[in-house]
């Protein structure tokens, strides 16, 4: 498995150096593994089937992390930019 971006909070709040920071609310992820899909780079499920953000997500642009959060079934991903304005969900 890869490694955790942040191993005390792997589901966030977590702050990239691109400026966004991303959170998953754990109890509203069902697994379903689009954010995966789209952006492999920033999601992998952990051992609950849960989505977590790894240590190779600061490659990843906004955009793609947007369309990761987007893409999510029940919006358990939240993106902020680096001046706490919530991109996702509006």
């Amino acid at each position: 498995m890869s490694n955790l971006k942040d191993p005390e909070k792997p589901s966030g709040p977590v702050s990239l150096s691109n400026g966004v920071t991303i959170q998953i609310d754990r109890d509203l992820c069902i697994g379903a593994a689009t954010c995966v899909a789209i952006a492999p780079e920033v999601f992998v499920l952990d051992s609950e089937a849960k989505a977590i953000v790894i240590d190779t997500a600061d490659t990843a642009s906004p955009e793609s992390i947007l369309d990761a959060a987007r893409s999510c079934p029940t919006a358990a991903i939240s993106v902020t930019d680096r001046n706490g304005k919530k991109l996702f969900p509006a």
